[in-house]
């Protein structure tokens, strides 16, 4: 490889929405009400994922959108964190949850 690409390569990729990684990344959950409407409103596994069948066939299968979401690992890692406070520091049940 040239230079001019291993220099290319090497450079820092422009990323707008680090910030907001990075504030959901070092988001501490202190707080059971919070944790509890957190795991509420994200969901454990994608809604979009469907499976089209007639007559017993799978006609279509659409995949799961939510890998398109920019922050998705964020947000699944900050239900994880709220489900870890719940049962760690609560000692809550979080069967509902998973």
């Amino acid at each position: 490889m040239s230079k001019e690409t291993i220099n290319f390569l090497r450079l820092p990729k422009f990323d707008p929405l680090k910030p907001l990684r990075s504030w959901l990344d070092n988001l501490k959950i202190s707080n059971p009400r919070l944790a509890h409407q957190l795991c509420k409103l994200i969901p454990s596994q994608c809604p979009f994922e469907r499976d089209l069948n007639l007559f017993g066939r799978t006609l279509l299968h659409i995949p799961p959108m939510c890998k398109l979401n920019p922050l998705y690992d964020e947000v699944v890692m900050l239900r994880f964190k709220a489900m870890c406070y719940l049962a760690d520091e609560c000692g809550e049940d979080i069967s509902e949850y998973c």
